[in-house]
């Protein structure tokens, strides 16, 4: 009456008692949609801002990428109208010329100003030659034009002419496919051209990860008619120290800057620069250097994945959503409490009723399990005492493997507990050093370890009557292992004890344990009656439990 009075009472409340949590969730959702609106709508906003940051940053950089190229082609302009005005420049007048224009050669993000001569491959020797004699005698063309060569450019000045600067003075920059490229294309303008991505001769030995680049300025001579290119003046150019000139330009540092020779691709890298809190979100930019193409790439720098007031609006919409829910909750837990008290009691009732079912079914089993047992000692019993200590004996083992059970709440029984259950009264009646037992801890279901704790009664009860422990220097041996996952193995060994020869006439105790037992744990049991005691190997299922019974012996 009490459970049917509570449950009308709670169906005649309204239709939330089913779904406690119902309303506190959906009002949750609902708080939670907005907020998550509301902090999209300002990461649009801000991601808006960023781009057009990022496309400002982006606009400032290239026209100061493409500043410094303007500066530096104006010197070589200004180098090439030298060169073209008189037939012969000295080492020190253009020493003079250079350090005028650039004062130590790194105005601009350049490693300096250079000249090189566009001789035929025929002049080689008579050019060195005229080079040397003018003071310079350690000067050669290298690498040494091959027989398909018509011309070269070897460099002949490049100032400042100290430090690594005089490792390229005599490089033909004519044998290398890039620069050749560039020297070409300038000769047809007619005006400075950028080279492809190189590594410049200074950087050789000592840093061969260094990427550059060269602008070259044909000088061209006119005589009447005739046009000619007499040579090149030219600047190298490290491309990380190119961007760092550029960055004295443009105002923002907190971005992210690569740039790619003519395309996006980890081989084409001339330089970036790094900061740190880099977003994946980038800009491209394809900009004219020298008439050459550059890809200049940018990212923005954040602090964070949200902007500060997504962060404060997720905040406080948290705080909201949360305090809705409580709220909600709050509503609707006096029905969720009248519903929790009906099902606890219609728990209590269902725990009851298994553990009826189950009680009589365990009953039932033990009971059979006496029966059987009391009907075949009957069998094997010459008088009434005989059979009141066989019965007695083997209900106390059985006894003893329940208790083994109960205290796991019937779950398993480890096999060792099981033996030294069984062997506990020998063991205080003769001593330990007459029993030895080893093994590992394995776990038997109840079933299983109810018929191992039979048979291992049956085999002390016998070798106290009969065997090992029947003498003063007798010895049990009991060892246990682990054949497989699923399989264990004991082994009963006797000495010390009387002669031992088979029993013309089998017993209740040798058919208990070959017959009975061996059918419950599905598995031969090898019992041998060797002279010097009974040895006994049982194979024993690991954790598999089964219906126990021995409610008839096998027949034989």
């Amino acid at each position: 009456m009490i459970d049917q009075a509570l449950l009308d009472r709670v169906q005649k409340q309204a239709w939330f008692h089913k779904y406690p949590r119902g309303w506190p969730f959906l009002l949750f959702v609902i708080a939670g949609i907005t907020t998550a609106a509301s902090v999209m709508a300002i990461e649009r906003a801000d991601s808006q801002t960023r781009q057009v940051e990022l496309d400002r940053n982006l606009t400032e950089i290239s026209s100061a990428l493409q500043r410094r190229v303007t500066e530096n082609m104006a010197l070589l302009r200004a180098g090439a109208a030298l060169f073209a005005s008189q037939d012969q420049v000295d080492i020190a007048q253009f020493r003079e010329f250079a350090q005028d224009l650039q004062s130590n050669g790194r105005l601009y993000g350049s490693l300096g100003m250079g000249w090189a001569p566009l001789v035929g491959v025929d002049q080689l020797t008579s050019f060195e030659a005229a080079i040397r004699e003018g003071g310079r005698s350690n000067f050669l063309v290298f690498p040494r034009p091959g027989p398909d060569r018509d011309v070269m450019a070897p460099i002949v000045f490049l100032e400042p002419g100290a430090g690594k600067n005089r490792r390229a003075i005599g490089y033909d920059m004519f044998s290398e496919e890039i620069r050749r490229k560039a020297m070409t294309r300038a000769m047809e303008l007619g005006k400075p051209v950028a080279s492809g991505k190189v590594h410049l001769i200074q950087d050789k030995s000592d840093d061969p990860d260094a990427a550059g680049f060269l602008i070259y300025m044909p000088v061209v001579v006119e005589s009447g008619r005739d046009r000619r290119v007499k040579g090149f003046v030219y600047s190298p150019f490290r491309a990380d120290v190119f961007l760092a000139s550029a960055r004295e330009i443009y105002r923002n540092d907190q971005v992210e800057v690569s740039i790619y020779d003519e395309r996006v691709a980890p081989e084409n890298l001339l330089t970036e620069r790094g900061t740190e809190n880099t977003t994946g979100r980038a800009m491209r930019r394809r900009i004219d250097v020298g008439s050459h193409s550059w890809v200049v790439q940018v990212s923005n720098r954040r602090s964070g994945l949200l902007s500060p007031l997504s962060r404060v609006v997720l905040f406080f919409g948290a705080l909201a959503s949360l305090g809705l829910m409580a709220i909600g909750r709050f509503i609707t837990k006096r029905a969720a409490e009248d519903r929790r008290v009906l099902e606890w009691l219609q728990g209590q009732a269902s725990i009851r009723d298994s553990l009826t079912r189950e009680l009589n079914h365990r009953v039932k089993n033990t009971l059979a399990n006496v029966l059987s047992i009391a009907a075949l000692t009957r069998r094997r019993s010459s008088d009434i005492d005989e059979f009141t200590d066989s019965l007695a004996a083997r209900i106390r083992a059985l006894s003893a493997t329940h208790d083994l059970l109960a205290r796991s709440d019937w779950k398993y029984a480890a096999l060792g507990e099981v033996v030294h259950s069984e062997l506990a009264p020998y063991v205080e009646d003769h001593g330990e050093g007459h029993v030895e037992m080893s093994g590992p801890e394995i776990k038997l279901a109840p079933n299983d370890a109810m018929s191992l704790g039979l048979a291992i009664h049956e085999l002390a009860t016998n070798a106290a009557k009969y065997g090992a422990l029947s003498a003063q220097g007798g010895r049990i041996h009991i060892e246990w292992s682990t054949l497989s996952p699923d399989l264990a193995q004991v082994h009963w060994r006797e000495e010390g004890g009387p002669a031992v020869s088979e029993p013309e006439k089998r017993g209740f105790g040798r058919d208990l344990i070959e017959k009975i037992v061996a059918h419950e744990l599905k598995s031969a049991v090898d019992l041998r009656f060797n002279p010097g005691g009974v040895e006994c190997t049982l194979r024993v299922p690991v954790r598999q439990a089964r219906e126990f019974s021995l409610r008839r012996s096998p027949p034989g």
